[in-house]
């Protein structure tokens, strides 16, 4: 089913051009603002509660997915939302249409991975999830390099209106995109991990969520890790223009394509390393490369910290991106509840990420992006400490 190029290559575009529904106008949102003349902290804030919003309904549209039979819908509609919320930035610079263009991004950003997660499994199945989910990644990562060399080449010759509108094409050929993959490609009961005896029966949810320790670990230790993770790169971006070290646009465009073409080549291995292992070693990994990032963001900032800042960001969530959604897959397989699963691990992880933003912005604010670089790496230490200390929950998958 899933050698037939029909099928196969629109799910990769998908994933090419998804990139902006899951990033979208964010890396550019806090230069556009600062040139404006908001303040780090009003900048974070605005950021944290997009990012709340995202994080309370993105366990719940994993089990929207799970139970839909039209996983396509669910792209299409993050794609509306990415459209909308170019749209709104564009039109106004006040707090709250900031905010509410956000909430639009992040609640695109919510549905946008768990809909193609379970589209990939629904066309794979759980035996062909980490080959096909691995390459899913690789044009996901060049879809975001393109995208970000585009907004940086763009928002350097016309400003930061042509990076908006490049966000929202984007978000238009995605919806085009699933919708050339033939819904009777997709199998629901793959797409969620049902067993045939368990199609009318599947486990509670709550049950799934709360008594299932893998998930709660991976959940908690990502969660560490994005509490520090999230921040470094925009503020990171903000110390070199507020120095005058670089133009805003090009130099946010050029921290995103090196840490995306890094990301291409990492997910691939992570793909090759889980196929013939497991996710756990690639997970451990993934999480000590942002103490180093912190040290370094702390000695050197503006161009000449890019490439190796960049590049150390690329292999951590390269990793990232394939070992997460597949080690759900496999601990969940057999429960109809992988995309509810995929959700709740991105809502916790969430957590981490919407707070980050606030917690960099004050602190930057309040003591320097020096230290702030510091204390944000040093969450990536904890989560390593984490996912040592409760190996025996998760080792096996």
């Amino acid at each position: 089913m899933t050698s037939r190029p029909s099928r196969i290559w629109p799910l990769f575009a998908v994933n090419f051009f998804m990139a902006d529904m899951q990033s979208g106008i964010g890396p550019f949102v806090g230069v556009f603002l600062q040139e404006r003349g908001w303040t780090t902290g009003l900048i974070g804030t605005a950021l944290t509660i997009g990012n709340v919003a995202g994080m309370l309904v993105t366990t719940p549209i994993g089990g929207f997915i799970d139970s839909s039979h039209n996983k396509r819908l669910w792209v299409v509609i993050p794609g509306i939302f990415v459209v909308l919320a170019s749209a709104i930035i564009l039109i106004s610079q006040n707090f709250w249409a900031v905010t509410f263009s956000q909430v639009a991004q992040s609640l695109a950003s919510a549905a946008i991975v768990p809909a193609v997660t379970g589209i990939t499994l629904g066309m794979a199945k759980q035996k062909g999830f980490n080959a096909l989910n691995g390459r899913n990644q690789a044009f996901n990562h060049a879809g975001n390099m393109v995208g970000a060399a585009l907004s940086g080449y763009l928002g350097y010759t016309f400003g930061y209106v042509a990076v908006f509108v490049l966000a929202a094409v984007f978000g238009a050929i995605a919806i085009a995109c699933v919708l050339m993959i033939p819904a009777k490609a997709i199998d629901d009961r793959q797409a969620r991990g049902s067993k045939e005896d368990e199609s009318k029966n599947p486990p509670d949810a709550m049950s799934v969520l709360l008594k299932h320790k893998p998930l709660l670990v991976l959940a908690l230790a990502l969660a560490i890790f994005h509490l520090g993770n999230a921040a470094i790169v925009p503020l990171y971006g903000l110390a070199a223009v507020a120095e005058r070290q670089a133009n805003g646009p090009s130099f946010v465009a050029t921290t995103v394509v090196i840490a995306q073409g890094v990301m291409v080549v990492t997910s691939l291995v992570a793909m090759q390393v889980a196929g013939k292992r497991n996710y756990w070693p690639v997970i451990l990994v993934s999480f000590m490369f942002l103490p180093v990032r912190g040290v370094l963001a702390f000695f050197v900032t503006g161009w000449w910290g890019v490439v190796p800042m960049q590049i150390l960001d690329g292999m951590g969530t390269g990793l990232q991106t394939v070992a997460v959604p597949g080690m759900v897959a496999r601990s969940l397989d057999g429960t109809g509840r992988i995309n509810l699963g995929q959700g709740a691990v991105i809502t916790v992880q969430g957590v981490g990420a919407s707070l980050s933003p606030a917690l960099g912005g004050w602190i930057a604010q309040w003591i320097g992006y020096g230290p702030t670089f510091l204390l944000l790496g040093g969450f990536g230490l904890a989560s390593t400490a984490l996912w040592l200390a409760f190996g025996a929950h998760v080792k096996k998958y």
